[in-house]
């Protein structure tokens, strides 16, 4: 935390904290959520603009409660950063939106730089691991998002250690790049609670650096890839 403070980076959870989805690798509480706060997208883009931030990345809980799955909230909190913060680098990390393009098309032309949409693990997992999510519809988010804005760019994240083999991550990682994915993270599953996932295995330091080493060689833009790596974490540098 205090790394990414110390270059002026922050991540902000929005649309509240009950989560529609079960994903079994997440501590968030799963359930019906209350009322959308209407003050959050200005409010955060004051805190933004208080903190003196130059990276920010927005992500969410999933909200299938919505009928645009709280694209629009998305897009009105990235308007407030920026007109608060002009010279700021937004990044989202976003939810599927059930595949909605429109969803996706509203934050996607909301003034981002960069669209993260989170596969977590590979196919044959995808039922045990992310319930309620669908591996192709990940995938699809991903490749719409430049079919809609082609400047963009678009990142993913897979935490290891659920059971997975080495290829199984590296089909993911194929799947990505064929996807037009320019940045991908990689990093090792901790389980939050006893009630989460209990952790298959603790990868090898060797390991992440070699899957770093044969994503690049996939043509990915950028590879961060360590047991501590997060969605978030050195996020100003992937683009520089």
């Amino acid at each position: 935390m205090g790394e990414c403070w110390g270059h002026n980076t922050a991540t902000f959870l929005i649309l509240g904290d009950i989560c529609t989805r079960g994903c079994r690798f997440c501590a968030i509480s799963k359930g019906k959520p209350t009322f959308l706060d209407a003050e959050e997208p200005r409010n955060v883009g004051l805190v933004v603009k208080d903190l003196g931030l130059q990276h920010i990345v927005v992500t969410s809980v999933d909200r299938d409660d919505l009928p645009d799955g709280g694209s629009a909230h998305f897009a009105e909190t990235v308007f407030w950063i920026k007109a608060l913060s002009p010279g700021i680098r937004v990044e989202v990390l976003i939810p599927d939106f059930k595949g909605d393009r429109r969803a996706l098309e509203t934050v996607v032309r909301s003034g981002i730089h960069i669209l993260n949409h989170n596969m977590e693990t590979g196919p044959r997992l995808y039922k045990r691991v992310r319930p309620g999510s669908v591996y192709e519809r990940s995938l699809a988010v991903l490749k719409a998002a430049k079919e809609i804005r082609e400047d963009i760019l678009t990142k993913s994240g897979l935490m290891l250690g659920v059971g997975e083999t080495f290829e199984e991550v590296m089909v993911t990682l194929r799947d990505l790049r064929q996807h037009k994915c320019d940045i991908v993270t990689l990093g090792q599953y901790l389980q939050p609670s006893v009630e989460q996932l209990p952790v298959e295995r603790y990868v090898t330091p060797d390991e992440f650096q070699q899957l770093k080493m044969e994503a690049e060689k996939l043509g990915f833009r950028h590879v961060e890839s360590g047991p501590l790596v997060r969605s978030s974490y050195h996020a100003w540098s992937h683009v520089n």
